[in-house]
């Protein structure tokens, strides 16, 4: 028996605002929306929702800034354009270009959210 990656939860200035980026980005809809006992987070997922093929993101309200380097960082790839295509979109949506030292060479872009987090755009097309 093994494990399954089924949520990954990001803390947030702004869970709502930064959900919506996200859901833009990967073609989610929200799934939970902040009210209840989880007062201001914000889960998105596909259409199937939690336990489906592919995980949920979860938004958790924090008030302080994340201190130092993000560990952990999303990948993700084109599915229905070229590379080129999607970072256009993905700057439109307001990712904006990340240096973390990379040389040019690489064959991904390294882009930041609306808050700053790391993420980057694969070159290879996958099936939606």
């Amino acid at each position: 028996m093994a494990c399954r990656f089924s949520e990954l939860v990001i803390d947030s200035r702004d869970p709502k605002a930064l959900a919506g980026f996200w859901s833009a980005v990967l073609g989610y809809q929200e799934l939970r929306d902040g009210d209840g006992d989880d007062e201001g987070t914000v889960e998105i997922g596909p259409e199937e929702g939690f336990g489906g093929p592919a995980p949920t993101l979860v938004f958790v309200p924090v008030a302080e800034p994340t201190p130092g380097k993000v560990r952990l960082h999303i990948d993700v790839s084109p599915t229905d354009r070229d590379q080129d295509a999607e970072l256009e979109r993905l700057l439109a949506l307001g990712a904006r270009p990340a240096d973390v030292g990379q040389t040019g060479e690489e064959s991904w872009h390294v882009l930041a959210d609306p808050e700053g987090n790391e993420f980057c755009l694969l070159r290879g097309r996958v099936a939606a």
